[in-house]
């Protein structure tokens, strides 16, 4: 016995039809009446009842079928398994980062993703979080570590890791940098570089909720968009910023990142980093990672 024979044998018993069933299958008719007539003499019995009018199954072929069916869509849907794996290994792992995960707890996160599956291609995205939302729902990526807004964002699962410290960038030659922790109160007055509110509303809300909550108003004298240029407008001394730590990883000449104090901190004065992905996919890869992602989440945290 073949295993087209039996794709035939089954298709014809469900059909009780050679037409409809050589169709089903996509199969010239001559060939599919073929393909049972071999089965029939391999197994030296007659599987099918046929009339110019009608096709029935014998006792035999009510057995055979009984017994192949189940067999065969066994090894279809092993097939399945064995083609969604190949697909899955060929296919990148496209994962979306903001750019203080990317510089902290990224690296970590996929050095240890590969020495597990060392095989599975990655892509790394860096942009901010209300870019990389959009393309998690639209599928341009399979998973994303963002700041999580306000809501629900359907059909998007969203899970906060932990929070991220806060540190204030400033040339080393200012007179707050021989400090070990600074407060509010010593950036009064203080020029300070804040992000665009549009593009990154968490680290812009930070600054003015801290200065709320200490009864003062922040002195803004510049906002730019990208961490990279707050960074180099801090080192040319045009005012200090308030950045999550993860940015004192970028290394920058003559640069300071003390931590700031924050005296019992509501929600908006914290920097949550949070690993979002869609709900209604199934992928093995991306799974694989939030695995590995939630089994290690302490150690990433105390390193971010």
């Amino acid at each position: 016995m073949e295993l087209e024979q039996l794709r035939c044998f089954i298709a014809v018993a469900e059909e009780l039809h050679f037409g409809r069933a050589a169709q089903r299958l996509g199969i010239l008719p001559a060939s599919f009446g073929r393909q049972i007539r071999l089965l029939e003499e391999t197994l030296g019995v007659a599987l099918l009842a046929r009339t110019t009018r009608s096709v029935a199954l014998t006792e035999e072929g009510t057995r055979l079928l009984q017994e192949v069916r189940p067999l065969l869509q066994r090894l279809e849907t092993l097939a399945d398994e064995f083609r969604s794996q190949r697909k899955a290994s060929a296919r990148a792992l496209r994962i979306g980062a903001i750019d203080s995960a990317a510089a902290s707890l990224i690296p970590l996160l996929l050095q240890d993703f590969r020495a597990l599956y060392p095989d599975v291609p990655l892509q790394l995205i860096e942009d901010k979080s209300t870019r990389l939302i959009p393309k998690l729902r639209s599928g341009r990526l399979d998973i994303a570590f963002v700041r999580p807004r306000p809501g629900r964002i359907s059909p998007i699962t969203v899970d906060v890791l932990f929070y991220e410290n806060a540190v204030v960038a400033m040339p080393e030659d200012n007179p707050l940098a021989e400090k070990e922790i600074i407060t509010v109160a010593d950036l009064r007055n203080t020029p300070l570089i804040v992000p665009d509110k549009r593009s990154r509303p968490h680290s812009h809300d930070l600054t003015f909720a801290l200065f709320t909550e200490a009864g003062l108003h922040p002195n803004i004298v510049q906002v730019a968009d990208e961490k990279q240029t707050i960074l180099g407008l801090v080192a040319a001394g045009i005012g200090l910023a308030i950045v999550p730590r993860a940015m004192s990883r970028l290394t920058i000449q003559g640069m300071r990142y003390i931590p700031i104090s924050i005296p019992s901190p509501q929600h908006n004065m914290l920097m949550p980093l949070a690993v979002a992905w869609s709900r209604h996919v199934r992928d093995n890869t991306r799974d694989n990672l939030l695995r590995i992602l939630h089994g290690n989440l302490k150690n990433y945290a105390a390193l971010s």
